[in-house]
């Protein structure tokens, strides 16, 4: 409840706000802007890429949903302490990062997944053509998790995935090789597993 009133601020005026033009980031930069303009117009431009990113690493789209309205409060926090776009764009991935490993961790020994994964599957697909990616991107390790999902899907390059998770440039590399290699041995299973099982491999 708490969360939906401090929303309010950002979205309650998204019509008028698109009326004068504020579309991507490129209309949102300049002088004199203020925190509910500025996350008004990322929110309606990041908002639904970000549910995807979110839901590509809990597995969960209620979870991806409220990890990223969370977000957004933080990063209208973050504005008035520094009231810069490309500032408030990493706070964004910083806190998405954060929320979603913490949810990880919640549920870590919580038995079986969670209900809504059928529903993140799909959010999280859309536009693959197949659901055999995302399986074996969830058969990762978490970090490798995390570059892969920032690097490919949020499309940030490498300095601003290692900002939004903590780690070196050179580690999310190799996080990236690593992973990049475990994707494809996982693809290559799933294939073959479907095979003799008419894809009641990745129905569990």
């Amino acid at each position: 409840m708490r969360r939906a009133r401090q929303l309010q601020g950002i979205r309650a005026d998204q019509g008028t706000r698109a009326d004068q033009g504020i579309r991507a980031d490129q209309g949102i930069r300049g002088e004199g802007l203020d925190a509910d303009r500025t996350l008004t117009a990322l929110y309606q431009t990041h908002y639904r890429p970000l549910v995807r990113v979110a839901a590509l690493l809990v597995q969960d789209l209620t979870a991806a949903e409220e990890i990223v309205q969370d977000s957004f409060v933080a990063a209208h926090a973050a504005w008035r302490r520094r009231p810069d776009v490309d500032y408030a764009l990493a706070s964004l991935h910083r806190c998405l990062v954060d929320r979603s490993r913490a949810v990880l961790r919640d549920r870590m020994g919580a038995g079986p997944p969670p209900a809504d994964r059928a529903a993140a599957l799909r959010e999280a697909s859309v536009g693959l053509g197949s659901s055999a990616f995302i399986w074996a991107l969830w058969a990762l390790p978490a970090r490798q998790r995390e570059v892969v999902v920032l690097r490919y899907f949020a499309d940030l390059p490498d300095a601003q995935v290692a900002s939004a998770t903590g780690i070196s440039p050179g580690a999310v590399k190799t996080q990236t090789a690593r992973a990049m290699s475990s994707l494809q041995a996982g693809l290559q299973g799933l294939v073959r597993a479907d095979r003799r099982t008419g894809g009641a491999a990745r129905s569990s």
